[in-house]
């Protein structure tokens, strides 16, 4: 929203020789515009901090989803510890980012490897750059990388160790990767004023590499470190499937998840009261806002049908859990261009995420890793494909509008390779980075018995074993004391025949 300027010396020019006191009257009513464009500036904030707020519910609104998919893929018997890993995520990472995380992500001034202000929130809000709701917004992602990894390492952890790695990911590890890539001080970042990587910096819209990779590539090491869990293959290295045990809330968190991605790409814009141009266009940010929508739509819609055709050729099933990650996996691909690229890419985008979880997948069945959520495979494999396909498909007319100029379109799109260039460098380094750090914090808990649990724990439950009991309840007490009891009925076993 423009603001209004006026001069009561040029005002004052304009009246009449009847003009009693031409110079008071024109103050006058400069003074009154004065006041009506600060209430314009006061409303735009207003309207650009209620979106942000919203947006920043709907991506915490994804934690239930992370829980209730994550509840779904593993067995009864570790339901339990599951949930209370999410819950804990978010507690545990709320503290941290609040001490340490924003400040190292967002702390400007500062150099190009870490932020140094904004610690416990100190000078917050600064000067227009920086409000509440940024952090809110930010530290909503932040536990969303760690609920990433909490599903790499699910039914076989140490109940601390979740404790240590999501305090650790989401202080520190996290907050380094998004001020590389997302504050106007990072080296790689796009909205840097010079000096950008190869001319143009990463375009890593909402976080493909930056907060997808990161949890993925964290979850592989903790998952590689561990080692499979028990029965997942056999003694000649065949996969064994070990199914969760409700598909009903694996379809409900997938929904949930999608419902919060609105929050999550959309949302990046952080405003949305902003205009492409002259004032009084129907053409501006909130425009932009609604075709990401669009596009992370699409791009989920295609990937979950490559993936229930692709899976159906494979295995000969119509399998509704390979359709859910499959649309997760197009969402994690998308989030990274869903604002510079046409829908018709979006579709590409989709189709090729599909293919790159059923190929991680396979190759993770042959090297005998054991991932029980996909996650690895699907938020490190496909979003390190959205970071490509962005530097391929980014549109010039949506960069400039997003990022002004000097920054590359995308290959495919006639911008040449120096984007497709520094998107290679973004994957390289959230690889080594995470790798560095989070791969000898896994070591060193495995060196200490504090990561993986005890077979015979293993083996009962963790529910029963670390948490005092299962989360579901096979019987009725208050029925038992008249003479009933509620059992649950194992299925029958299958009597071959002679």
């Amino acid at each position: 929203m423009a603001s209004i300027s006026c001069s009561s010396h040029h005002l004052a020019g304009l009246f009449g020789p009847n003009t009693t006191d031409p110079t008071a009257a024109a103050a006058y009513i400069c003074s009154a515009f004065t006041s009506v464009s600060n209430s314009y500036k006061d409303t735009q904030r207003a309207v650009d901090t209620t979106y942000l707020l919203f947006s920043a519910y709907l991506v915490f609104a994804m934690q239930l989803g992370f829980a209730m998919l994550c509840a779904g893929s593993v067995r009864a018997k570790n339901t339990m510890n599951i949930m209370l890993t999410n819950v804990l995520d978010a507690a545990a990472g709320g503290i941290f980012y609040y001490l340490f995380g924003f400040a190292f992500a967002f702390g400007s001034p500062s150099n190009g490897f870490i932020g140094r202000h904004f610690f416990g929130l100190k000078d917050i809000p600064d000067d227009g750059n920086f409000d509440y709701s940024n952090f809110l917004y930010q530290w909503a992602f932040a536990i969303a990388a760690a609920g990433i990894t909490s599903g790499s390492i699910a039914e076989r952890t140490h109940f601390v160790a979740y404790l240590i790695y999501s305090s650790f990911l989401t202080g520190f590890v996290y907050p380094v990767v998004s001020h590389w890539f997302w504050s106007s001080d990072g080296w790689a970042s796009a909205f840097k004023i010079s000096d950008r990587l190869f001319g143009t910096g990463v375009i890593d819209f909402a976080g493909s590499g930056v907060v997808h990779m990161v949890g993925g590539i964290a979850g592989l090491w903790g998952a590689f470190i561990e080692g499979p869990r028990i029965g997942r293959f056999d003694h000649s290295g065949r996969a064994v499937a070990l199914r969760g045990h409700s598909a009903s809330l694996v379809v409900l968190g997938t929904f949930l998840l999608w419902f919060g991605w609105y929050g999550f790409n959309p949302g990046s814009f952080n405003k949305i009261l902003y205009t492409y141009g002259q004032p009084g266009q129907f053409y501006g940010q909130w425009s932009a806002v609604g075709r990401t929508a669009v596009t992370t739509t699409l791009a989920g819609c295609m990937a979950a049908l490559t993936t229930l055709f692709g899976k159906r050729i494979l295995s000969g099933h119509w399998n509704a859990i390979d359709v859910c990650n499959g649309l997760l996996g197009g969402f994690a691909a998308i989030t990274a261009g869903c604002s510079v690229v046409e829908p018709w890419a979006a579709i590409v985008c989709g189709f090729v995420a599909s293919l790159v979880l059923i190929g991680c997948n396979k190759l993770a069945e042959k090297l005998r890793f054991d991932d029980p959520l996909e996650a690895a495979q699907l938020h490190g494999g496909c979003g390190a494909w959205g970071v490509i396909f962005t530097a391929l498909f980014a549109k010039e007319e949506y960069v400039a509008e997003i990022y002004g100029s000097g920054v590359h379109h995308g290959l495919f799109m006639g911008g040449g390779a120096k984007l497709l260039a520094a998107h290679v460098v973004q994957i390289l380094t959230i690889v080594g980075w995470v790798s560095i750090t989070m791969g000898p914090l896994f070591f060193i808990l495995h060196k200490l018995n504090l990561l993986r649990i005890s077979q015979e724990d293993e083996m009962a439950g963790m529910d029963l074993t670390r948490h005092g009991g299962f989360a579901y309840v096979y019987h009725d007490d208050d029925s038992q004391k008249h003479g009933v009891q509620l059992q649950k009925i194992e299925p029958a076993a299958t009597i071959p025949s002679s």
